[in-house]
């Protein structure tokens, strides 16, 4: 996945290494479940990445791969009607929807790198990805309904919740420092109180003296 920003500067570290998370297609692996689980793992790795990437980045900017114009356009000429803000897994799995997204598909064989590798895709765009909001789908299709999500908004949802819980954690830290300095200050005034009084005493104390040494120099 070659993930760029809008101003075309690439992301760095292991956000730029997700074109090479699945090194080998799902039914490549058998049956053997030593290989399936670390393919397993490596698609979970993409989809880490992948999430975090659209939570730290306002998704609208991004560039997934070098022909996003040419499947953006590819998917709504051919799925034009086709809901992605939610997913119903029959528009994607059921027979009918199989034969209809094959060819779509193997357009992209020679064009879209490891375009055939299993990834994981979200159902619902403004959740995360657990296990009932998640499915297996050829890496092609993942693209087509990720950048579809991007350019139409619709993952906007988890770059803005994810920013406005910071923002409000950060509220919190700031009225939890108003209200520690309130504190204080009420504390020193009470001090200052304190200190006026004591000192009045004081002065009172030493005024009672002098006039009753006055008193008794009169006598």
């Amino acid at each position: 996945m070659e993930t760029t920003s809008g101003t075309g500067e690439p992301v760095a570290g292991e956000l730029v290494s997700v074109a090479h998370a699945l090194s080998l297609p799902a039914e490549s692996y058998g049956n053997d479940p030593d290989i399936e689980m670390a393919w397993a793992m490596k698609a979970m790795q993409h989809a880490e990445v992948y999430y975090k990437l659209i939570s730290s980045v306002d998704p609208q900017f991004l560039k997934l791969t070098k022909v996003d114009d040419q499947i953006y356009s590819e998917f709504r000429e051919n799925f034009e009607k086709l809901r992605i803000d939610v997913l119903d897994p029959e528009e994607l799995k059921s027979e009918s929807a199989k034969e209809k997204w094959r060819p779509f598909c193997l357009k992209f064989d020679g064009i879209v790198e490891d375009f055939n590798y299993g990834t994981l895709l979200r159902l619902d765009c403004s959740q995360g990805y657990t296990e009932e909001n998640t499915i297996f789908a050829p890496r092609i299709q993942f693209f087509a309904i990720e950048i579809a999500r991007n350019r139409e908004g619709y993952n906007k949802a988890v770059y803005t919740s994810v920013h406005d819980e910071e923002e409000k954690e950060g509220n919190h830290g700031r009225e939890e420092g108003a209200d520690s300095g309130g504190a204080e200050e009420k504390g020193a005034n009470r001090e200052r109180e304190k200190a006026k009084t004591n000192k009045g005493a004081e002065k009172e104390k030493g005024a009672n003296k002098e006039i009753s040494k006055s008193g008794e120099t009169a006598l």
